[in-house]
């Protein structure tokens, strides 16, 4: 028998079974993991000081909920900026520059508590200036991850960054509540500092190699713009990022509301809170080691739809909880319904996005995740000073659950993943004098058999999405009304650079696309393409 009919017959090799903690064999992995764990240590440690130090000197709903809003808002209006940056820098030093930002901020909160100085007003100015490391760690540290892991262990290193996060979910309240017991808030932010200022230096000692482009650094407007522009063009996306609103602007009354629901329970105290917020990351950490089976037995769509239906019972039961043994299990219960939904959505995003704009993809995913805990936080904070605790409560689960029903009525996952890995099938146009300035129209011209024109225009349609997913200024299809057959692609590009960049966003999808493109054009020749810089306006 011949080596290619042996080939034939022979089955192909079958890849290794991706096991829970399969992911942290990868030693750069392991690093990033225990950084990040470090990192979450901290934010938890933070949160709990500065939530229950609101309870001692402004204890209303409305002030106590505004801290967990100014602990996510920055991640809301500085996310796009902060993953423009993290897809044109050097991700390893600016993620170590992030954690040098959150050891600062932890001196300034030290030291404000031991002058005597810390008000309501300046607590929420102090923890909103820690959460701006939060916003701009976030996208980075979720860009870097894609670059170290192959794409069948993403989901489950996706799911291991979960358990970093509820496992320091559990580490960070338990100490910082031991640490107020013992010694005062101002010690919680001593130790903030310090396991900063080392995670820093860890990742300092990373030998990552930045590669520049040779087009130079986008501009970071230019970089926003597109983006948006990927995220608005991709309905994935869309899906995605309403989803994970729907569920954060509900769920964070539980959390916003917690430190009040373990101060009316019997015997209720800081322990309280720290044992209740301690559940929760257990509940996250036991769904997050169980989610290959998991995701095997739900689709998306499925898996987040329980996940919300569970977390609202979570919430109900949390707010009716007659004592800490009860209260206890329910947190348990949210904490699993909280990873499920958060990892799922998390992994679809991820799937959904090439790696050239991955930064920005995810800081827009993380802007709506907190835009909505932010607005959750307030909006359920006041909805309990209006009433009472247990009805904000019981209203946010009700409406969460109906809300999400209709989301995925209204917007229905097909589950298909496009093939986004880099092509470099089209050849980058040379010209004698490339344009220092002005934008470029691209024009190309096809012949099509008019009885074929609504399979053409949909397949345009495609292609309009797809042209300004890639940064593209406009699109626009012309129809010459003489010659039925004849359309011409119109698509503007900001300058000749970006116009070239758009060469190094073509993934396999878009190569596919134009292949199905050029099946409708008849002739010997291929379509006429043609380049125009605009000189005046």
């Amino acid at each position: 028998m011949s080596d290619p009919e042996r080939a034939t017959l022979e089955p192909p090799p079958v890849s290794p079974p991706v096991t829970a903690f399969g992911p942290l064999g990868n030693p750069v992995f392991r690093m990033l993991w225990f950084t990040w764990f470090a990192a979450n240590t901290t934010m938890w440690m933070n949160d709990v000081a500065a939530a229950w130090l609101m309870t001692s000197i402004a204890p209303t709903p409305l002030w106590v909920a505004l801290v967990q809003s100014a602990s996510t808002l920055p991640v809301f209006f500085l996310g796009l900026p902060s993953g423009a940056l993290a897809d044109i820098l050097d991700r390893k030093r600016y993620f170590m520059a992030t954690q040098f930002w959150v050891a600062g901020v932890a001196t300034l909160l030290c030291g404000v508590i031991v002058m005597g100085w810390m008000s309501p007003g300046l607590l929420l100015a102090l923890t909103f200036a820690n959460g701006i490391g939060l916003a701009m760690r976030w996208p980075v540290f979720a860009a870097i991850i894609p670059e170290v892991i192959s794409r069948p262990m993403l989901p489950q290193a996706l799911a291991l960054n979960g358990v970093a996060m509820n496992g320091s979910r559990i580490i960070g309240p338990l100490v910082a509540g031991a640490i107020i017991a013992a010694a005062g808030s101002a010690w919680v932010f001593v130790l903030n500092a310090v396991l900063s200022i080392v995670a820093g230096f860890v990742i300092m000692r990373w030998r990552r190699e930045h590669k520049e482009s040779p087009l130079g650094r986008e501009r970071l407007s230019s970089a926003m713009r597109v983006g948006v522009q990927f995220v608005r063009q991709s309905s994935r996306m869309r899906g995605i990022l309403l989803r994970i609103s729907v569920f954060f602007l509900h769920s964070t009354a539980q959390l916003a509301m917690l430190p009040l629901v373990a101060r009316g329970l019997p015997g209720g105290s800081a322990g309280t809170f720290t044992l209740l917020l301690a559940s929760m990351g257990a509940g996250a950490i036991v769904a997050a080691l169980q989610m290959p089976r998991i995701r095997a037995w739900l689709p998306l769509q499925r898996l987040v739809f329980t996940g919300t239906v569970l977390q609202a019972i979570g919430t109900l039961a949390v707010a009716y909880a007659p004592n800490v043994a009860v209260a206890v299990p329910a947190m348990v219960v949210s904490g699993m319904a909280w990873i499920t939904v958060a990892n799922s959505l998390t992994v679809a995003a991820q799937m959904a996005l090439p790696d050239w704009v991955r930064a920005r993809g995810m800081s827009i995913y993380q802007m709506c995740l907190m835009g909505s805990t932010a607005a959750g936080a307030a909006f359920w904070g006041q909805v309990a000073t209006w009433s009472s605790l247990r009805d904000s409560l019981t209203i946010a689960a009700f409406t969460g659950v109906m809300l999400m029903f209709t989301v995925q009525k209204l917007m229905s996952d097909r589950g298909t993943e496009e093939d986004l890995t880099p092509s470099h099938v089209l050849k980058v146009p040379e010209i004698p004098v490339p344009p220092s300035s002005g934008r470029i129209q691209l024009s190309i011209e096809y012949m099509i058999d008019p009885a074929r024109e609504r399979e053409f225009l949909a397949v345009m349609e495609e292609s309009r999405r797809s042209r300004l997913a890639q940064g593209a200024l406009a699109w626009q299809l012309l129809h010459d009304l003489s010659e039925p057959g004849r359309y011409v692609e119109q698509i503007t590009d900001e300058s000749w650079v970006e116009h070239l960049r758009r060469f190094d966003r073509i993934t396999a999808a878009d190569t596919q696309l134009r292949d199905r493109r050029l099946g409708f054009h008849l002739g010997e020749e291929p379509p006429k393409v043609t380049r125009f810089v605009v000189e005046r306006e």
